[in-house]
């Protein structure tokens, strides 16, 4: 019986696969045409390399077993050696019996010798034979000798001892043994548990093939003392690390007698492999690595790895405030062409939430850590801990440069200016005394002539009217704007160049309403700047919110203990370049 099958051997071309040999050569002899037509082309005429033709050099047939059983079955390969993109595929063809296209040949029913033939598909002219022994008689599998070791090979009462047996044989002979010992126990595996009193074990294993033979091993039961482990000590270095960065830990295990020193590591957070390799977690916080003994889990030993997540230390922080636009509206919109360049050379985060509908509490939690309200209309001036209380009481300088008002005011909305887009004229800090909100609420011309004179305050806060911000305007006007207005003049401030502190960080105070993901929706905030990783997209799976937001900024700024929920929320210190 003869059938076509293939062998993978070397690189068979696309088109090898899709025609017939007469085609593909037809094929190779169109190709080498058009490519010799181009020889001598381009400057100083020089010439192609020649085409080498794929041609069929060999063609070798191994198949095991060589003797097999009347019915048996023996799998034949070949290997084709050739040149150029060759085509491996063989046709197979028997004597005797029955083999199928990859090559596995079924003997005959009766004893006889089969020889088993691979032609090239490509060149029939070249083959390979093998032969096969067909025998009726094949001698059965027989055991030959069995031995037994046991490590330790002295033990004290009532520990371990694991015994292995070694069986040898002709044929395909089975290795499996049953177990026995004198004294004690031993399980299937061959672990024997010592009595409880000293003596001489002797351990058995006898085949299962064939029970005449066995092989047998002595463990000495002795009364010393039991080995014990008295103390662990755990040391990792380095014990103060970045997110996701590892630390290697080792156990110092102490004990008496022939102890074990094998400890199991755990930690409490990110992840600890055998070998005491801490791998941190993406954020922040205090890693415990606890090794137990493996011999005695009652006794094992702590260290302490500290997770540094920096936010960089920054004089120059800019936020500016967009409006209403969800994550799928922005990024990678044609709408916000400038933003989205912005996004290439800053970071995104992509995991990211507004807390409310609609504005004004999530103004509040960006300065206050709360909510407070979902009033829109309310101009009730809040005397909470803030971020405005503790720049003012730190000594950092900052200043609200808002489009549409004049210096220090105050006042509800007038024109373009709506005053729930400044949370800081809410603010009794601000608010509440006329002195601070002349100083630090400013007309937005006022910010252009701060960065020409290199005169940005630590933290800027910039509030675009309702048409530059993406409330009533479009997209597109507030993308021109944040780009012409903001982004070029800081792009030429020494703030916001390389070895520069400079922190940009465009801000979307909600999503579309019909979005109440996480309360306010998924934005997508951008921060740019010399220490914010270029082309980052969030990797963690963190969710942030504008109260880590506010925590960033306070980090930044060198501001402890955030407040409300600011926090406890995790700080967004993943998209900046850790030292």
């Amino acid at each position: 019986m003869q059938v076509f099958g293939s062998f993978v051997a070397g690189q068979v071309s696309p088109c090898q696969k899709q025609f017939s040999p007469i085609s593909r050569c037809l094929s190779v002899i169109a190709v080498f045409s058009c490519l010799s037509a181009f020889t001598g082309c381009g400057s100083g005429g020089s010439q192609s390399s020649p085409i080498v033709l794929p041609a069929i050099t060999s063609v070798a047939v191994a198949c095991a077993p060589s003797t097999i059983a009347p019915n048996a079955t023996s799998q034949c390969t070949a290997t084709v050696q050739g040149t150029g993109s060759y085509n491996s595929t063989v046709k197979w063809s028997t004597s005797g019996g029955t083999i199928s296209s990859s090559g596995l040949l079924t003997a005959p029913t009766s004893a006889s010798t089969v020889t088993v033939t691979a032609n090239s598909t490509q060149d029939t002219t070249k083959s390979g034979t093998a032969s096969i022994a067909v025998k009726s008689s094949i001698s059965p599998p027989t055991i030959t000798s069995v031995a037994v070791a046991c490590a330790p090979s002295t033990i004290a009462p009532n520990a371990t001892s694991q015994c292995t047996a070694t069986v040898q044989g002709t044929g395909s002979y089975s290795s499996t043994v049953t177990w026995l010992t004198s004294g004690g126990s031993i399980n299937s595996s061959g672990l024997l548990t010592a009595p409880s009193s000293a003596g001489s074990i002797t351990v058995t294993a006898t085949s299962t093939q064939d029970a005449t033979k066995s092989g047998t091993a002595s463990v000495a039961v002795q009364s010393a003392t039991p080995p014990t482990i008295t103390s662990i000590s755990v040391a990792c270095s380095p014990s103060a690390i970045a997110p996701d960065a590892t630390s290697q830990c080792t156990a110092t295990v102490q004990g008496t007698g022939s102890y074990s020193s094998a400890v199991t590591w755990i930690s409490s957070l990110g992840a600890i492999n055998a070998t005491g390799l801490l791998t941190a977690p993406a954020a922040a916080g205090s890693v415990t690595v606890t090794a137990t003994s493996v011999q005695d889990p009652t006794q094992s030993g702590d260290a302490t790895v500290t997770v540094q997540v920096a936010t960089p230390q920054s004089k120059h922080v800019v936020v500016v405030m967009e409006e209403n636009s969800s994550y799928s509206a922005v990024v990678n919109s044609s709408q916000w062409p400038n933003l989205n360049s912005l996004i290439k050379t800053g970071a995104l985060p992509t995991n990211y939430f507004a807390d409310t509908h609609p504005s004004i509490g999530n103004y509040l939690m960006l300065t206050t850590g709360q909510v407070l309200t979902n009033d829109d209309n309310s101009t009730q001036v809040w005397n909470v801990d803030n971020i405005a209380r503790r720049m003012l009481a730190s000594g950092v300088s900052f200043k609200i440069y808002a489009e549409g008002i004049s210096q220090g005011y105050v006042g509800g909305n007038t024109g373009l200016y709506l005053i729930r887009h400044n949370p800081f004229a809410l603010l009794s800090d601000v608010a509440g005394d006329a002195a601070v909100a002349n100083q630090v609420i400013c007309p937005f011309t006022q910010f252009a002539t701060d960065v020409a004179n290199n005169s940005l305050p630590e933290f800027s806060f910039i509030v675009p009217d309702v048409n530059d911000d993406a409330h009533n305007g479009t997209p597109q006007q507030a993308d021109s704007w944040l780009h012409s207005n903001v982004v070029v003049p800081l792009s030429s401030h020494s703030a916001f160049t390389a070895g520069g502190d400079g922190i940009l960080m465009v801000v979307f105070d909600e999503a579309a309403t019909s979005d109440t993901e996480h309360g306010g929706g998924h934005v997508s905030p951008v921060l740019w700047g010399p220490n914010v990783k270029a082309g980052y997209t969030q990797t963690s799976t963190t969710v942030y919110q504008h109260e880590s937001t506010l925590r960033t900024w306070m980090e930044a700024l060198g501001l402890p203990d955030p407040p409300a929920a600011a926090a406890s929320a995790p700080s967004m210190s993943e998209f900046f370049v850790q030292p």
